[in-house]
């Protein structure tokens, strides 16, 4: 690439030499993303599948103890009748 001397260049001839930067810039800019969704729609036949995700799905949250009507008390006499039948069940 030939070198310029950018201190020799008068103020039209650097705004120039910006805007012939600036469309080439864009134009190489264009025909790349031009080439990558080419090659992004080439690729894109092997990546569909029939098959579900083998992720599995989000857990649910679990639902808190308490809600906005239950109290305190309501939490704990929960939590005991849960403590109570897993005692009956052993």
């Amino acid at each position: 690439m030939a070198k310029i001397d950018l201190d020799s260049l008068s103020i039209e001839e650097l705004a120039a030499l910006r805007d012939n930067a600036t469309d080439k810039l864009a134009e190489k800019v264009a025909a790349r993303q031009a080439e990558l969704e080419a090659e992004l729609e080439l690729l894109s036949r092997y990546g569909k599948s029939t098959k579900k995700s083998p992720l599995a799905p989000a857990a649910k949250p679990k639902k808190d103890l308490l809600s906005k009507d239950a109290s305190p008390k309501d939490a704990a006499t929960k939590d005991g009748a849960a403590k109570e039948q897993v005692a009956k069940a052993a």
